[in-house]
C-alpha cells in the first residue's frame, strides 16, 4: 500500500472515540474526523451488513474516497472502479477515478476517464484544469528534464522515510524523518498502523557509505510524532515539527527549536505561531533562510487561501523577536495544499502543492523572488523530479544542483522514501584541426591559445595531424558554462594569425565544438582577398568595396606586427603610363581607407603596378572563344592584393 503518512504531521488527522453508533454512522464519523484508515475498515464492515444496493454502491465509493484521502491511489483506483461497476450514480466517480489514475502516472487511461466524466458533466473548471495537467504530464514524461533521480537505498526502510535535510556544514550528515522500528514511542499510531515518527541522523564516510541511522536526541524525539526538520546556517539550531496528542483531543502540530550546546541538544522550545485558542491548528515543515531572518512553514491557520498554505515569519537579527505569521499570498498558495517549503540560498522558494497543474498527487514547484519577501513565477519542476505519485520535501546541497527529495513513486521499499537527485554537469569540449590554406595539408606545431570571458586562458600546440583538443583540465574542465571563448591560431612568421569564437552562454546541452582553421601561409607571393571595386576608370572606392577592405583591416588587427604592401593592378587596355597612375591612386585609396579605420600608416605601403603583372596575358585572352570569357579574364587582371613585407612593426601601447 502506497500510503503517505508523512503528511499526517501536517494534515492533522485525529484520533477519535466511537460511541454506540450503527456501523454506517461509525464509518461516517471516522471519515468526518479524518480518521481515514479507520473509516476504510468501518465502511467495509458496514458494507457487509447493508442490504440496499444503492447504499452499498455509495459505501464502495466512500472507501475509494478514504483511500484517496490517505493518498493510496492504487486502492482508490480499485474501489472507484468497483463503484462504477456497482452503478454508483454520481458522475463524480469518473473524475475521482481519473485523478487516481493520473496520480499513478497512468495518464492515457486517466484521459479516457476524464472524457467519460465530461460526457456526463458539461462544465467543471477544476476537472478541466486537472485534465490539462494530465496532458502536460504526459508531455513531460516524453520530454524529461536533465535531472537524474535515484532512491537513496542505504537510508530507506519498509516504513516511512522522508524530509531529508543537511545537518553539517560539510553536507556529509543528514537528518530525516522515519517511522522505522527504532522509534522512541512504544505504541503504534492507530492512524497509520506504523510506529510514531522520529528524527534520525546519519553520516556518510569517505567511501560514500551512510552510517546506521540513529535517533538524533531523546530530548528532541518523543513518544509522539516528530519530523520535517531544518537547521540554521551554522547547524547549531534545529527547527522541527512535533505533533502532541491528548486523549480525545486533537492538538494539531507545532514547530519547536533546540540549540546544540557542548555535546548535545537543549530542551526544545515551542515557537509560538498559532493564534490564541487555536489548539487544533497545525503548523510544521519549517525552513529557515541562510541569514536566519526568515522562517517558512506550512499551516492551515485562519487567513489562508484554502487547504494548507505556506507562511513566513521574519526578524531583524537572530536576537530579535519573530514577527507575526504572514501568508505568502495567492502567488504561492492555492485552494489546495502547499507544503514542505524550502528556501534555497539563492532566494528561490521550493514547495510541494496539489493545487497547481502537476503530474499527480503532490508536485514540487519553485518560485523566484520578485521583491523583498515576495515570490512569483511559479514553475513545476517537471519529470523526473516529479512523477505521477507524491513528490515533496526537496532540499539542495548549497548552490549545487543536487540534493534530496521524498517520493512514494514506484521503486520505494514500501512507503515514502528518500531519493537523491542531481543535474549532471554540462560537458563541453573544444576540438579542431589546422590546415595550410594553400596546400590543404595539416599544420603541425601551430600555437592555439584560448581566452574566456571568465578570465581563463589556456593553450596547446597542434599535433602531427594538425589537431588540438580541450576537454578535462584535471578535476575541472577547460570549457565551462556561460562563458564566451576567443580562439587564436598562429605559427610564428610562417602564417597569418587566424581567429574564431565559441560561446556556451545560454547553452543547455552538452556540446563538442569542432573548428577547422585554414591559415594563410606567408611567402613572396601576393595574397588575394575579396575583390575591391572602383569607379569606372577612376580610383574612388565603391561602397561595397569597403566590406572587402574591412576583411584586410581584420587581418591587420589580428596580426598587429605586420607591415604590408598593398598592390593594385590594371588590365592591359589603355596606355602603360595611365595604368600605372591609375593603379597607384587605387592602391592609395585603399591605404587611405585603412588609415581612416585606425591602422597606422607606417604599416601600409601603396604600390600601383599598372599592367606590369598580368595574371592572364593578352595572347591567352585573345585565344578565348567568347567575349564574356575575355571580359572575365580582364577582370582577373584588375585586382588588388597584398604582400607581407615584415613583422617589424611595434604596436603602440594603448
Amino acid at each position: 500500500m502506497k500510503k503517505i503518512f508523512s503528511l499526517i504531521v501536517l494534515l492533522g488527522m485525529s484520533s477519535m472515540l466511537l460511541a454506540q453508533y450503527t456501523p454506517t454512522e461509525k464509518a461516517e464519523n471516522a471519515f468526518e474526523n479524518k480518521a481515514y484508515y479507520d473509516a476504510i475498515d468501518l465502511y467495509k464492515k458496514a458494507y457487509v451488513k447493508e442490504k440496499d444496493p444503492q447504499e452499498k454502491a455509495r459505501m464502495i465509493f466512500m472507501i475509494g474516497e478514504s483511500y484517496a484521502k490517505i493518498l493510496d491511489y492504487e486502492q482508490s483506483e480499485v474501489w472507484f472502479g468497483k463503484a462504477i461497476q456497482a452503478k454508483y450514480p454520481d458522475p463524480i466517480v469518473y473524475y475521482r477515478l481519473a485523478v487516481a489514475l493520473q496520480n499513478q502516472g497512468k495518464y492515457k487511461e486517466a484521459l479516457r476517464r476524464y472524457n467519460n466524466y465530461f460526457q456526463k458533466v458539461n462544465d467543471d473548471k477544476m476537472a478541466k484544469l486537472d485534465m490539462e495537467a494530465c496532458e502536460a504530464a504526459q508531455s513531460w514524461v516524453d520530454n524529461p528534464t536533465k535531472f537524474i533521480v535515484t532512491p537513496e537505498v542505504q537510508l530507506n526502510s519498509p516504513q516511512f522515510d522522508f524530509s531529508a535535510n543537511y545537518a553539517s556544514k560539510d553536507y556529509q550528515t543528514l537528518v530525516f524523518t522515519s517511522s522505522r522500528e527504532a522509534s522512541e514511542g512504544s505504541k503504534i499510531d492507530n492512524r497509520s498502523g506504523e510506529n510514531y515518527q522520529d528524527i534520525y541522523l546519519t553520516t556518510r564516510d569517505e567511501k560514500g557509505k551512510w552510517s546506521e541511522p540513529a535517533g538524533i536526541s531523546e530530548l528532541i524525539n518523543s513518544k509522539f510524532n516528530e519530523g520535517a526538520a531544518c537547521f540554521s546556517d551554522d547547524k547549531k539550531t534545529i527547527y522541527f515539527t512535533r505533533c502532541l496528542e491528548e486523549k480525545d483531543r486533537n492538538l494539531g502540530c507545532d514547530i519547536y527549536y533546540s540549540v546544540y550546546v557542548g555535546e548535545g541538544w537543549t530542551e526544545p522550545v515551542l515557537l509560538e505561531l498559532k493564534p490564541a485558542g487555536a489548539d487544533t491548528v497545525t503548523v510544521g515543515h519549517p525552513s529557515i533562510s541562510k541569514d536566519g531572518k526568515t522562517l517558512f512553514f506550512a499551516s492551515d491557520m485562519e487567513g489562508g487561501k484554502g487547504g494548507r498554505d505556506i507562511w513566513m515569519i521574519t526578524r531583524a537579527n537572530e536576537n530579535s523577536l519573530w514577527s507575526k505569521p504572514k501568508n505568502l499570498g495567492s502567488e504561492i498558495n492555492t485552494a489546495g495544499d502547499e507544503l514542505f517549503p524550502f528556501i534555497h540560498p539563492n532566494g528561490t522558494l521550493y514547495f510541494a502543492s496539489n493545487g497547481r497543474r502537476g503530474m499527480g498527487g503532490l508536485d514540487i514547484f519553485k518560485a523566484v523572488p520578485t521583491d523583498i519577501n515576495k515570490w512569483g513565477q511559479v514553475e513545476n519542476m517537471k519529470y523526473p523530479i516529479n512523477s505521477g505519485y507524491n513528490d515533496y520535501s526537496i532540499v539542495f546541497e548549497a548552490e549545487n544542483d543536487r540534493g534530496y527529495l521524498t517520493s512514494n513513486r514506484p521503486g520505494t521499499k514500501g512507503q515514502s522514501d528518500i531519493f537523491n537527485f542531481m543535474l549532471p554537469p554540462l560537458v563541453y569540449v573544444l576540438q579542431g584541426n589546422i590546415y595550410d590554406k594553400e596546400t590543404q595539408a595539416p599544420v603541425t606545431n601551430a600555437f592555439v591559445r584560448v581566452a574566456g570571458t571568465d578570465g581563463s586562458s589556456f593553450q596547446t600546440m597542434s599535433d602531427d595531424n594538425g589537431g588540438f583538443y580541450f576537454a578535462e583540465n584535471g578535476a575541472e574542465r577547460y570549457i565551462n558554462s556561460e562563458v564566451t571563448y576567443s580562439i587564436v591560431v598562429s605559427k610564428g612568421e610562417d602564417y597569418l594569425v587566424a581567429k574564431d569564437q565559441i560561446t556556451t552562454v545560454g547553452l543547455g546541452e552538452s556540446t563538442t565544438f569542432i573548428k577547422e582553421f585554414f591559415i594563410q601561409p606567408i611567402s613572396d607571393e601576393p595574397i588575394e582577398f575579396p575583390e575591391v571595386q572602383y569607379e569606372f576608370a577612376k580610383w574612388g572606392l565603391l561602397e561595397n568595396s569597403k566590406d572587402s577592405l574591412d576583411y584586410l583591416y581584420n587581418i591587420l588587427i589580428d596580426n598587429p606586427t605586420i607591415i604590408i604592401e598593398l598592390q593594385a593592378h590594371t588590365d592591359s587596355r589603355g596606355s602603360d603610363a595611365d595604368n600605372l597612375v591609375l593603379s597607384q591612386k587605387r592602391a592609395q585609396s585603399c591605404v587611405d581607407y585603412l588609415i581612416s579605420k585606425g591602422i597606422d600608416q607606417k604599416r601600409l605601403v601603396a604600390h600601383g603596378y599598372g599592367e606590369t603583372r598580368l595574371k592572364i596575358t593578352d595572347a591567352q585572352i585573345n585565344n578565348m572563344p567568347t567575349q564574356a570569357e575575355k571580359e572575365a579574364a580582364h577582370q582577373k587582371n584588375r585586382r588588388t592584393e597584398f604582400t607581407v613585407l615584415s613583422f617589424d612593426y611595434v604596436p603602440k601601447e594603448e
